[in-house]
């Protein structure tokens, strides 16, 4: 691992060791020049390949022919920015370092930087970390409406770091947290970088998208219905461990009851409902397009399901707000009835008024006839009694 130039009075020495610190002395006749080699070495855990969310570990070890320094260590991640490690345990000779929890955006070079004042030292060691994830975010929240089409997508950024070693994963789907879990998709990458899906559900109405970027995963669902919402669970596995990225999906729907031509005078119930809870700064709203302040109505807190009573027709919407910003609408027009309708109502009801009261006269006079029949009965039995009192009173005499 060593080779003189005797032409420069050098020496080349080549994959150093911790053993190589010491003392070098170069003899040249009389003359004699001596330097001190000071060696540090670095390593990280997991041989610089990590999945999101894992904690790196950084050893830094020194060794020289003198007393070790005390090392002041300063950390730059592949943006240049600072990172401010966790001092595990520390020696003079071996420096334990946890960084902090990895992003996607952690990968590409870093540098470690070593100081010391006596003796004065100032080196740079840069070293390669590459975080294989999801450029998604931690937890996804998505809306959508009935009968909508929407398209669920993961973006991996294994070509961007250029990871060729195969990795395998899995897409998987449940409606709530404790919900049964159905698989939707496998998926893995050879060592060249191409991605493989392979469809496992067949109870489940979605498709594989075709032209998707490269370490893209996507599943669409042509038609959504209402009991398609839920978590959506993209995870990815790599030597025994695991990384994984949720995508929630709010189904809205909109129904009316009764779910007929509004007539003039009547009401109807306008019910918007999603599927899962909302956000703290998330809510539903009513209101009648080109209507007044009036027909606006707003949800409460955690609501889900937002109902109002009308008596205007015309196009209502069911507004998803989220932040101030409209997420999803969903429209119900109102049709109302026309007047001949309303007329046969007007004279339903006015008939059925009449009707009402002819039966109440009816009832009036049976109940009169009936008293009259019943008095007339008494009398008769009044006479009838007294005609037999009459006759025992004769029969006597």
């Amino acid at each position: 691992r060593a080779d003189i130039k005797m032409e420069y009075k050098q020496l080349k020495v080549w994959n150093l060791k911790l053993s190589d610190a010491g003392i070098y002395t170069c003899k040249y006749g009389s003359h004699k020049v001596c330097t001190s080699l000071h060696v540090f070495k670095l390593t990280i855990s997991l041989d610089g390949h990590f999945l999101q969310n894992e904690v790196p570990k950084l050893i830094l070890m020194q060794n020289s022919s003198s007393s070790l320094p005390d090392l002041s260590i300063t950390l730059f991640n592949s943006n240049n920015n600072r990172v401010t490690p966790e001092l595990q345990s520390k020696t003079r000779q071996k420096y334990i370092l946890n960084l902090k929890k990895l992003e996607a955006m952690d990968s590409g070079t870093w540098v470690c930087q070593i100081h010391s004042d006596s003796p004065l030292i100032n080196q740079n060691i840069s070293f390669a970390v590459k975080v294989l994830g999801f450029q998604n975010p931690d937890l996804e929240r998505k809306y959508t409406t009935v009968d909508s089409t929407v398209i669920l997508s993961w973006h991996l950024n294994s070509q961007k770091i250029k990871w060729k070693e195969g990795f395998t994963g899995q897409l998987n789907w449940k409606q709530q947290e404790s919900a049964n879990v159905h698989e939707l998709l496998d998926f893995n990458i050879t060592a060249q970088g191409q991605l493989h899906e392979t469809r496992k559900s067949s109870n489940f109405l979605f498709e594989i998208p075709e032209g998707k970027p490269e370490s893209t995963i996507e599943v669409k669902l042509p038609k959504v219905h209402f009991n398609h919402s839920g978590q959506y669970q993209c995870q990815l596995e790599y030597q025994g461990r695991h990384a994984q990225s949720k995508i929630e999906l709010v189904v809205m729907k909109v129904s009316a009851n009764p779910d007929g031509p509004l007539s003039r005078g009547a009401n109807m119930t306008l019910t918007c409902q999603v599927s899962g809870p909302l956000p703290p700064n998330a809510y539903l709203r009513w209101e009648r397009v080109n209507g007044t302040k009036m027909d606006i109505k707003n949800s409460k807190q955690h609501e889900v399901k937002l109902e109002v009573n009308i008596s205007a027709a015309g196009l209502w919407s069911c507004h998803l707000i989220e932040d101030n910003d409209r997420k999803i609408s969903l429209h119900y027009h109102v049709e109302e009835a026309p007047i001949w309708i309303n007329y046969v109502i007007t004279g339903a009801g006015v008939g059925g008024s009449l009707l009402v009261f002819a039966l109440g006269c009816l009832c009036i006079v049976s109940g009169i006839r009936w008293q009259r029949r019943k008095q007339r009965a008494k009398r008769m039995a009044q006479a009838r009694q007294y005609l037999l009192e009459n006759q025992t009173c004769q029969c006597q005499q």
